[in-house]
């Protein structure tokens, strides 16, 4: 992500996500090996959170092979207060989102696919 436009259009679709699907606070978007390439955030600390997001993807993933359920299709982590989601965004990058305990669980499931095949396109075409 070298230029403005491609940043400010992923940061558009993560805004987007948020005003779509209640209790989506933050969003921020990585490589998969934890790198941060854009963030719609007010709290966190999205280079940390993007490192972290994927170790938790990678542990995730090698579960899922391990017990033979097929492809990984996100991580959901349950807090006291509020989720973590862990998307994969193609093979190269992910999507990991905040929610509050108010989070619409199904419509981030029901939008969350279209997101990330928009989130792909603009990753590709940078």
């Amino acid at each position: 992500m070298t230029s403005a436009a491609p940043y400010e259009a992923l940061v558009a679709s993560l805004k987007s996500l948020r005003e779509r699907v209640m209790g989506v606070n933050e969003t921020v978007i990585s490589t998969s090996d934890g790198l941060l390439v854009a963030a719609d955030t007010a709290t966190v600390q999205p280079e940390s959170l993007a490192a972290l997001a994927a170790a938790s993807l990678g542990v995730g993933r090698r579960t899922a092979a391990e017990v033979g359920l097929g492809g990984l299709r996100d991580v959901v982590v349950r807090c006291n207060g509020g989720y973590i989601v862990v998307l994969s965004v193609g093979e190269h990058a992910l999507l990991v989102i905040l929610a509050d305990e108010g989070l619409d669980l199904p419509g981030l499931h029901r939008e969350s696919p279209a997101t990330v095949d928009h989130l792909v396109s603009l990753l590709s075409a940078a």
